[in-house]
């Protein structure tokens, strides 16, 4: 007669628990990463008296979110919202063409050059800074959105080029050799056939790219002071020396996080590469 021990410790134990242990295990990470979002969230609809408080019961309440609403907030909040729409919008206009050439092109070294423009974006912010300090008050760029968005748009397009290259060459060069014969233009093979198939790609380096400029902290902080300052910067002035604004700063991080939230969900079922896939099947 086999021990319980021993029937524990048999595969056939694992075999007939692993989808319950793999459940587990995922409620188990769904916990760990989404805890830190809900406590913030929860946070900014308690009262300043009971702001650390652990009681699930609380009367919620809409104050941190009014005063945000009376200073500078909503300006940093849309200030935010024109330079990383633009930049990601400019870095696809002028990536994902550039991209397309280099996957085309036909280049010996093209990997090798994907590489040099993708080691661009690997420097440190801070090696930066002093140079685009310097030439921005020389220029006149400081404190303003333009400015933004060319520091953005410099460093996302490389970003752009390197991720988008590997989508176009899985796109088989037959589809747009079918589409020149049915007289189609280069550039409208590319937007009819060869884009859409990529559409996976586009989709993660979009979120991605508008990622890194929603939540850019550092250049905003050198290189604006208040026309052009965005959210991320007008939460530090939340903490002041009398005290930390701790409902308004919880109040402040949950609509800064919104905004990516709302993207990504807005083009989940394109963030799977097997559309792409699928779609060269046909």
């Amino acid at each position: 007669m086999q021990r319980p021990a021993d029937a524990l410790a048999g595969p056939g134990w694992f075999a007939q628990h692993r989808h319950r242990l793999g459940d587990a295990a995922t409620v188990v990470l769904l916990v760990a990463v989404l805890f830190p979002f809900i406590w913030l969230v929860q946070m900014s609809f308690r009262p300043n008296k009971d702001i650390f408080g652990y009681d699930l019961l609380f009367s919620p309440t809409l104050e941190h979110y009014r005063a945000l609403w009376t200073g500078a907030f909503p300006r940093s909040f849309v200030n935010s919202a024109i330079t990383s729409v633009a930049s990601t919008v400019l870095a696809l206009a002028i990536g994902v063409p550039a991209a397309y050439a280099l996957s085309r092109g036909g280049f010996r070294s093209s990997r090798r050059i994907a590489l040099w423009i993708l080691a661009t974006r690997m420097a440190p912010p801070i090696a930066f800074t002093i140079p685009f300090f310097l030439a921005y008050r020389y220029v006149g760029l400081l404190d303003t959105h333009l400015g933004l968005i060319v520091i953005y748009l410099t460093f996302n397009l490389a970003l752009v080029i390197w991720m988008m290259q590997p989508f176009f060459d899985g796109v088989p060069r037959e589809l747009e050799e079918a589409a020149w014969i049915d007289g189609c233009g280069i550039w409208q093979a590319f937007r009819v056939v060869t884009l859409p198939l990529a559409a996976p790609g586009l989709a993660a380096t979009a979120v991605i790219c508008f990622i890194l400029s929603w939540n850019d902290f550092f250049y905003a902080l050198v290189l604006t002071r208040t026309n052009a300052s965005t959210a991320p910067v007008a939460i530090v002035n939340f903490i002041q020396y009398t005290g930390w604004e701790w409902g308004r700063i919880a109040a402040a991080g949950t609509l800064v996080m919104l905004p990516v939230v709302v993207f990504s969900m807005l083009v989940r079922n394109y963030l799977v590469r097997g559309l792409m896939a699928g779609g060269t099947k046909e």
